[in-house]
Order: C-alpha cells, then structure tokens, then sequence
C-alpha cells in the first residue's frame, strides 16, 4: 500500500502515468479517496481520549505538509508578494477547514457534523446563480438543517458552530484553490498551505497535548491518520481529476457526507436518528443536484 501511495503522488508530481493507479476507473479512485477521509476522521474521534483534537489536526497537517514538500519541492524562488499572499490564505482556510470539524465530530456524530460542514461547498455551488431551478437546492438543504433541529438529544450547539465554521472554511478553501493553482504549479500550492497550517496549529497543539505528542505510538497514530485523511485522497482524487469532468467529481464528492456515517457506524457504533439520515438525505441530494446543474467552468483542471 505504501508503495502505491508513494507511486501515486508522482503521477501527480509528474502529470505522466506511472503506475497501476492510472488504470483503475476514475471514479473509484474518487470514492476510495472519501472513504479513506471519513475512515481516518473516525479513527481520529476515536483516538481523541489519547490525542486532543488540536493536536491531532496538527500532526495530519504536519505529515501531509512534509511528504508534499519533499516529493514535490516547490519552487520557491522569484515568488511574487501575491504568490504568498494567496498561499497564506490558503493554508489558513485549511487549517481552519480541518480544525473546526475536528472540533465539531469531538462533541456531535461524524455523520451530522460532516453533513453540516458540506453546507459550504453547497453554498459556492449555488452562490450567484440567478437561474429559478437553483433555488431548489437551497430549499432543500434547508430542510434538511431543519430536520437536523428536531434531534437535539446527541447535539450540541458548541458542536454545530464548528461544523459551520468547518463549512465557512471548506467554502474558502474552494475559492482560494483556484487562485492558488493559477500561481503555483501541480500541488505545490497544497504543499504550502499544509506547512502554513501546521506552523499555525503548533502551539496550540504542543499546549493542549504537551509530552504525549514525543510518544512512539502517538507520533505513529498521527502519521497514520496524516496518511488516510490527507495524503491518499488529496493524491487520488487530483490522479482521478486528470480522467474526469469537474461536474462528475463534484456530484461523487456529495457522497461525503454518507461515507462519514457509514464510518462512524462501523468504527463507532455511532448510528443515526432516521430524521439525521433524512437530513443527510437532503443535504446529499441539493449537492448533487447543485453539482449537476452547475454551469461548466472554462478553467481546465491543473
């Protein structure tokens, strides 16, 4: 496994086809990616007793920063103020991203917290469209958030404030990715921002974790959830971009929400209320539909 990991971050490094990876269909490149997200985001929950949230975010953001930085080596010579302007923000909206719904899946269900957290994308998808039909998807969304109000027994409302946050900064992250590919090449970009956040969690994690992140077995776990929740999707889904339309990776990416809750049932035993699912349900369905109706961008993907 560690080999194709390895494997497949070159693809990307140098946009030729180089391994196995290359002949699987796209698209279950693009659903491994997610569930290999949501089952490290639920291996993370259940290490949080052992490693705090912080600092769990700290040492995923830590690992994914040092692979990308020595596999892909960016160039960072002849870099203009605006190049580290955006690649600042970026990381930030990163950090942010992930620190939030760690925060918000430490005190709510995975699957709730990610269905909330995906208000965000849903929003830039649907954001200035003047087409009648678009509302639908708003509409429904709604609905959804509102049946997330009638299971107030397993919420919180420190918890749903994260996981809007944890949208808000998913939402800014989309925004910035674009500028963010315009000035730096390949995922040098992505390699940037994950050591701009992992710099900015630093003291906060050492804080909230002091000597356990110095244990063999912590740094291990931390590393191993860097893999699953960063490395491998980021490296599968850029791999499976190059194969297929923007409007089809975003419709897959709505299944995020339901890999979430099937990984905090598996690895959990954190099941949902059938209003929670009906909400998921909802979300799910206004993000494809958004997904489906968008109009194509005229940017080829990097």
């Amino acid at each position: 496994m560690s080999g194709i990991i390895w494997q497949s971050v070159r693809v990307l490094q140098t946009g030729r086809p180089r391994t196995v990876v290359d002949r699987i269909p796209a698209v279950w490149l693009v659903i491994a990616g997610i569930l290999s997200v949501q089952f490290g985001a639920a291996i993370a929950k259940d290490l949080f007793p052992l490693v705090p949230p912080t600092a769990m975010v700290w040492m995923r953001l830590a690992t994914s920063a040092v692979i990308f930085l020595v596999v892909v080596r960016p160039r960072l010579r002849g870099r203009t103020r605006d190049d580290w302007l955006i690649a600042l923000a970026f990381g930030v909206a990163l950090m942010v991203m992930n620190w939030a719904i760690y925060q918000s899946f430490a005190r709510i269900p995975l699957g709730v917290a990610v269905t909330i957290e995906f208000l965000g994308p849903l929003a830039v998808a649907v954001a200035g469209s003047r087409r009648a039909r678009d509302l639908v998807w708003v509409i429904l969304a709604a609905v959804g958030v509102l049946l997330l109000g009638f299971t107030r027994s397993n919420l919180t409302l420190a918890g749903v404030a994260f996981a809007l946050l944890a949208g808000a900064g998913w939402a800014a992250y989309i925004l910035l990715s674009a500028q963010t590919g315009r000035r730096w090449s390949g995922i040098s970009g992505l390699a940037i921002a994950s050591l701009v956040g992992a710099l900015a969690l630093a003291p906060p994690a050492v804080l909230e974790a002091g000597a356990t992140l110095l244990q063999p077995k912590v740094l291990l776990l931390g590393v191993a959830v860097g893999l699953l929740s960063s490395v491998i999707p980021y490296s599968l889904e850029l791999t499976a971009l190059r194969h297929i339309p923007p409007r089809v990776f975003g419709i897959l990416m709505s299944l995020e929400p339901a890999a979430a809750a099937l990984a905090a049932m598996i690895l959990l035993r954190e099941f949902l209320s059938w209003s929670q699912w009906l909400a998921l349900v909802c979300v799910v369905a206004a993000s494809v539909g958004a997904a489906r109706t968008s109009r194509p961008r005229a940017e080829p993907i990097p």
